[in-house]
């Protein structure tokens, strides 16, 4: 053999070493693009699918309707099957093939029937169901299967519904009044009251067993996948039968120290740090989560596939080059083989699963993560869809009450979309010439929302119009904060300076992402309303179906995109002189404004240029935030609370979002005393000033001025009621008109207002008290006159307000009478003969 036959060493050049690894590894071909993969191979997504909508089928539905349905399938599946298995020696082999994909469909469609008629008959056996019926007490055992959570706080009428925790279980173990006990698997909703104990109840484990005391009740929801709610009896520390187990100690251990970690950032990135890396968002409050949902930005607050992702591309750098030498991340670097990345890459999907707790939202993206391990294993698009199939069909099977889950469906849609549409799109904007990194981005975040914004609308009954920039620029700053977060995590039980040194960095990109959901919030017309329902997600998907292929066959589409966006962009911000031109609101000249905001009070007086004092603030942040950005209110003098009733309070954090508030006044009577604590602590938080009204008192802004009528003056009188102690304002607006606003006063103290202004008089716009109920004086109403009668008050209430019999009797002395729940929000204008009142429609 001449030495130009022989093998050269790879030592003999500079270039012979990367030359020897240029053999591609396996499970991937070095040369072959991806473009010329071929198409899907989507054999598997009619099984996935059959199987889905079986289950969602039968998890609602009776035993014996699943037993007929899973016995005709499998029926029906066996008989498609037995001649398929004789063609395949024949001609007709085609038929044999088809016949054979559709008896796998119905094997799917049995199993997922199965499958969830099982999980539901722990719905319906054992004693549970007995005690629900009755609303029995009982003794139990549960097991922990979540982590314990609080309930949202909410406005009930006037109050405040009690902040209590809530947690997922399962009972194990029933002991009867009469000593039996009962040995079963029935899964719970806990509610635990509010008092002492709450921080020892949130700080359980899965896989924790208590005993717990208390009544059962049925769920609100039939639907659910809890077959009882069970109301436990005391409030103080849980009674703990058996510890949680060592894996959860572990992943409890490693939360804990990444929320310890995080414990000096600033406000945002603190509250948002441990949700974006584990999915804990105990301390996301209402303010920040709205923000969030205004921009559908909430998939960040949850644990998703993304959360997965981020740290397997970290490993092995893009799928898309997992088939090539050059391919990117840690592990080529370490010398790791595409199969020894493939198990790393494993083994960091387990640790993911515990950490972040195994429950179904974890499981689906444990799922959704695997698909992208499967394109860094082989390096080929064509799988994904398969592998997505699989997960889907896995995941059904193994949970199927995933199957009726919104969470589930939007996961299953943002991922598909990800790697069907999204390529096709960042093609096409490559082609015209948009940079790579760019195209896949806006390509990403098109598809997502094109085919996540029909489902979203069906229980929103909104459409996000920001959701698109807002993932866009908060889309560079997830990778680093997760991957931030991630390593404060594993260095917490390590080093805990060296944590919350990291941590401290990746609070700067968790704060532009709140920043961006703030600030997209904030737009005047950062969401519209859409028809819920599934008739209005249909009529959003065929909008959505007519826009992408309308717009390739528009002439001139680059003009008119570009004139489209600059439409969009107006809609969105809503410039103040554009929007009062399209809209009509606010009239200019308006001199009161009273918001919609449901059940509830808030109403604005224009005190020049973008000042306004705010009379009570309705029972949440978000309407009467919206109202005053429309007004274009950016200063309050004042805050007027009129008393502590929650339908007039709880929307306080809304007033001061964003705006230069001087003072808040309040009534001197603190009932209910919870109510009044949330005002007094939210303007601590706000550094706002609170003083009190006092009768008699009188004030001026500008050419607004009025005049406290009530209470009377001295201490509150014991007993009195908080509406009766509601801060009376009679108004002078700048063109000499009158208002009287009552607040919530009941009849006694209506007259006895009237008996302490003989003098009262006539006046041009009366805020009818109380939501407009029957329970009005008649002398004051006589004696004041209105010609515009407002009443404040949420449609379909169940308290019937306004009155019948209170509209009638305005009427009948003249006014004209509007309401919120009809009219929509309701401006006055002018005075005399040139007072009007304008609606912005209900």
């Amino acid at each position: 053999m001449s030495p130009a036959d022989r093998p050269a060493r790879s030592t003999t050049t500079p270039t012979a070493r990367p030359a020897a690894r240029s053999r591609p590894e396996p499970g991937a071909e070095a040369g072959a693009p991806a473009e010329k993969e071929g198409p899907a191979d989507l054999r598997l997504v009619p099984p996935a699918l059959a199987a889905w909508a079986a289950a969602a089928w039968a998890v609602g539905t009776t035993g014996w309707r699943t037993i007929t349905a899973v016995a005709f399938c499998l029926v029906v599946a066996v008989a498609l099957l037995v001649p398929a298995v004789r063609r395949r020696a024949t001609r007709a082999a085609g038929r044999g093939l088809r016949a054979t994909a559709v008896a796998a469909v119905l094997f799917c469609a049995a199993a997922g029937a199965a499958s969830a008629g099982l999980h539901a008959a722990d719905r319906v056996r054992g004693p549970v169901p007995e005690l629900v019926e009755r609303y029995g007490r009982a003794q139990v055992e549960v097991t922990v299967t979540a982590d314990p959570r609080l309930t949202r706080p909410r406005v009930r009428g006037n109050a405040m519904a009690p902040v209590s925790v809530v947690l997922d279980g399962e009972v194990t173990r029933v002991e009867g009044v009469d000593g039996s006990v009962h040995r079963t698997r029935t899964p719970v909703l806990v509610i635990v009251p509010p008092g002492e104990g709450r921080e020892a109840w949130l700080r359980l484990l899965p896989s924790t067993r208590l005993r717990v005391e208390g009544r059962f009740a049925p769920p609100l929801n039939p639907a659910e996948r809890f077959a009882a709610v069970l109301r436990a009896d005391r409030s103080g520390p849980p009674r703990i039968v058996e510890r949680p187990s060592a894996p959860q100690r572990f992943a409890g251990k490693l939360r804990a120290g990444l929320r310890t970690a995080s414990e000096g950032l600033a406000p945002d990135p603190r509250a948002l740090l441990p949700g974006l890396v584990v999915g804990d968002t105990s301390r996301i409050g209402p303010e920040l989560r709205e923000a969030f949902v205004a921009t559908d930005l909430t998939h960040l607050l949850a644990v998703s596939g993304s959360n997965l992702s981020v740290v397997l591309l970290l490993l092995v750098g893009r799928p898309g080059t997992a088939h090539r030498v050059e391919r990117g991340g840690l592990a080529p670097r370490l010398g790791m083989s595409l199969r020894a990345t493939a198990l790393a890459g494993g083994a960091l999907t387990l640790a993911f699963v515990l950490v972040c707790r195994p429950d179904p939202s974890v499981l689906r993206a444990a799922a959704c993560g695997l698909v992208v391990l499967l394109a860094i294993f082989t390096g080929r698009r064509r799988s994904l869809i398969p592998a997505l199939a699989a997960a889907v069909l896995a995941l059904v099977l193994f949970d199927p009450w995933l199957a009726r889950s919104y969470g589930f469906l939007l996961s299953v849609l943002a991922t598909g979309s990800l790697l069907t549409v999204a390529p096709r799109w960042s093609a096409a904007l490559r082609r015209r010439g948009v940079p790579d990194r760019i195209a896949e981005a806006l390509a990403a975040a098109l598809a997502a929302q094109a085919v996540c914004a029909p489902v979203v609308v069906v229980f929103a009954a909104r459409v996000s119009l920001v959701a698109i920039p807002a993932n866009l620029s908060a889309e560079f700053a997830v990778a680093p904060a997760t991957v931030l977060g991630f390593a404060a995590l594993a260095l917490a039980p390590l080093w805990a300076p060296a944590a919350e040194g990291v941590a401290w960095v990746a609070g700067w990109p968790a704060g532009w992402i709140a920043t961006v959901a703030r600030t997209g919030a904030a737009l005047r017309g950062a969401e519209v309303s859409w028809p819920g329902g599934w008739w209005g997600g249909l009529g959003l998907a065929v909008l959505t179906v007519l826009v992408v292929f309308g717009a390739r066959r528009l002439p001139h589409r680059g003009v008119i995109g570009a004139v489209l966006v600059v439409v969009l962009i107006l809609v969105v911000v809503r410039p103040a002189p554009l929007a009062r031109w399209a809209t009509g609101w606010p009239p200019p000249g308006w001199v009161l404004a009273m918001c919609q905001v449901g059940q509830g009070d808030a109403v604005v007086l224009a005190a020049g240029g973008d000042a306004a004092v705010v009379v009570d603030a309705g029972p949440e942040a978000g309407p009467v935030d919206r109202c005053l950005r429309e007004l274009g209110v950016r200063r309050v003098p004042l805050v007027v609370l009129t008393h502590f009733h929650a339908d007039h309070v709880a929307g306080l954090p809304g007033v001061l979002r964003g705006r230069a508030v001087g003072a808040v006044q309040t009534t001197g009577l603190q009932e209910p005393p919870g109510q009044a604590a949330f005002v007094r602590r939210t303007a601590a938080q706000a550094r706002v000033p609170l003083v009190r009204a006092v009768a008699g008192e009188h004030r001026r802004i500008g050419a607004l001025e009025w005049w406290v009528l009530w209470p009377a003056a001295g201490p509150p009188v014991p007993g009195t009621g908080a509406n009766d102690s509601s801060v009376t304002l009679l108004v002078r607006t700048a063109d000499g008109a009158r208002l009287l606003l009552l607040g919530d006063l009941e009849p006694p103290a209506q007259a006895a207002l009237l008996r302490s202004r003989p003098d009262l008089g006539p006046v041009d716009v009366l805020k009818v008290a109380h939501h407009g109920s029957a329970h009005q004086d008649p002398g004051l109403i006589r004696a004041v006159r209105p010609r515009l009668a407002l009443v404040s008050t949420g449609a379909d209430n169940p308290y019937g307000h306004p009155s019948p019999r209170t509209v009638a009797a305005l009427g009948a002395g003249g006014a004209r009478v509007l309401r919120t729940d009809r009219d929509g929000a309701i401006a006055v204008v002018g005075a005399g003969s040139r007072l009007a009142a304008v609606t912005k429609g209900g």
